[in-house]
């Protein structure tokens, strides 16, 4: 029997790199939170305070690890396209539940959007909804009479008219917001697997498939808004790459509809513009040849903002005083210089070692054949990957482009300041397609360890504030 490669050092040199920012970032952070307190993290750069424990998640989320390391790129490699993504959806969910009940389902699903997120507090004040949604501006800087809580203030009215509505058809709490967002958060990963399969081709998607179950972001995908947003602007880049790669309008429509929505739910949002873009360029043949599909995506993505903006609700005027309001908390006393790069180091936590040597691979890719990546998409399905792991064909500059596309609105994000600390979870919809350069991976059982790995030291060692 021949025994398998080792991972040659080169492919350890972007991980531990990572490994070392964060070290860093940890080192510098406790002693400016000690000397200056200024960073308003107890652990950082993550909003954490340091608390090993177990809990009744415990159980499942190792068993789940350890099954997903062992079976996960085998059964991703062999399943039916659509039973690959069902199986990928409840994995996904089943790895989050578990990793959120290790704190126990108060403290871990039903306390979180109440106690931290602030959308559930104020659902009291959407008795008239269209009233609320004219007046929702008045509210928003601190000092103004009766101000929003700061996440409601944080984002566009459409986060909280999400948990208002859910409240009005009886889902009412913090158990069933939880479970609105673990489930919907859950879909993140398959969508952006319909849109690798789309713009790049198969063999890599299902690659991909297992780092986006098992990834480390799920510890902040529990209970989090963020997981629900997060899938509402994958599923707009999926829909657009079925209809670049597809023809129909219809899915460009849906795409417009979904990324107006987007822009509702989270202000810094909008710079999903960025990959939308970069699936525009990839799908660019079919675009000239079917002029109806930006017919469609623009008549689809005027529909939200047209809704609200008749309600009463102007979005630049709401964006503007959100950044008086940021900058009249602890968002004007964080220090930029720590949190530009620290940032970086939350992002490395949330997506893990396997994401680093990811990247890595993915610039070489692109690096390669960036020509390549402004060929025709196949439509989903042809092997297209090349010689290797990763494969080093058309199909890998094009999943490179996707990613690079992802980590630039990271990065245009980090530098405006708007993001100073709590990235882990503030950043889980970029996130979710950094994991996608992990199909780039060979030896995929030690990379799907790793993050396991990763996923349960912070969630048994840390206890996250989200």
């Amino acid at each position: 029997m021949t025994r398998s490669p080792r991972l040659p050092l080169r492919a350890l040199c972007a991980p531990v790199a990572a490994a070392l920012l964060v070290l860093v970032a940890v080192l510098v952070g406790r002693h400016i939170q000690d000397t200056r307190h200024t960073l308003f993290v107890n652990w950082p750069p993550l909003f954490a305070v340091w608390e090993p424990h177990l809990g009744p998640g415990t159980p499942a989320a190792v068993g789940l690890a350890v099954a997903t390391v062992g079976y996960g790129p085998a059964l991703a490699a062999r399943l039916p396209w659509r039973a690959l993504l069902a199986s990928a959806w409840a994995a996904a969910m089943a790895w989050i539940w578990s990793l959120a009940l290790v704190d126990g389902w108060r403290r871990g699903v039903a306390g979180r959007l109440t106690t931290r997120e602030e959308y559930l507090r104020v659902i009291g004040r959407f008795t008239d909804i269209p009233a609320a949604l004219r007046d929702f501006t008045q509210h928003i800087v601190a000092g103004s009479p009766d101000p929003w809580p700061a996440h409601v203030a944080g984002h566009p009215p459409g986060a909280t008219l999400t948990f208002v509505l859910l409240d009005r058809i009886g889902l009412r709490g913090g158990g069933w917001a939880g479970a609105w967002c673990i489930t919907v958060g859950a879909t993140a990963c398959v969508a952006v697997l319909v849109a690798v399969r789309a713009l790049a081709d198969e063999r890599l998607a299902r690659r991909a498939a297992p780092f986006l179950v098992l990834a480390p972001a799920a510890v902040w995908l529990g209970a989090s808004a963020d997981a629900y947003f997060a899938a509402v602007a994958a599923w707009a880049v999926a829909l657009l790459a079925l209809a670049v790669t597809g023809g129909s309008p219809w899915p460009a429509a849906g795409s417009g509809l979904l990324f107006g929505l987007t822009c509702y739910l989270s202000y810094g949002l909008t710079l999903f513009a960025v990959i939308a873009a970069a699936v525009l360029v990839l799908g660019r043949h079919r675009v000239r040849e079917r002029p109806a599909l930006l017919a469609a995506l623009v008549a689809g993505l005027a529909v939200v903002p047209a809704a609200f903006t008749l309600a009463g609700f102007d979005w630049w005027q709401g964006y503007r005083l959100l950044v008086t309001r940021y900058y009249q908390g602890v968002g004007g006393v964080r220090p930029y210089g720590y949190w530009v790069w620290a940032n970086l180091a939350c992002t490395v936590v949330c997506t893990g070692p396997a994401t680093a040597a990811g990247l890595a691979r993915s610039c070489g890719a692109l690096a390669r054949r960036p020509g390549a990546a402004l060929s025709r998409p196949d439509g989903g399905g042809g092997p297209g990957g090349g010689p290797g792991p990763g494969g080093g064909g058309p199909a890998a500059a094009r999943l490179a482009l996707l990613v690079a596309a992802a980590l630039l609105a990271l990065l245009v994000a980090d530098v405006s300041g708007m993001s100073k600390a709590e990235t882990e979870r503030i950043w889980l919809p970029f996130a979710m397609w950094l994991l996608a350069s992990c199909a780039f991976l060979g030896r995929p059982r030690c990379w799907l360890a790793a993050q396991a790995v990763l996923a349960l030291l912070v969630n048994h060692l840390l206890l996250t504030g989200w």
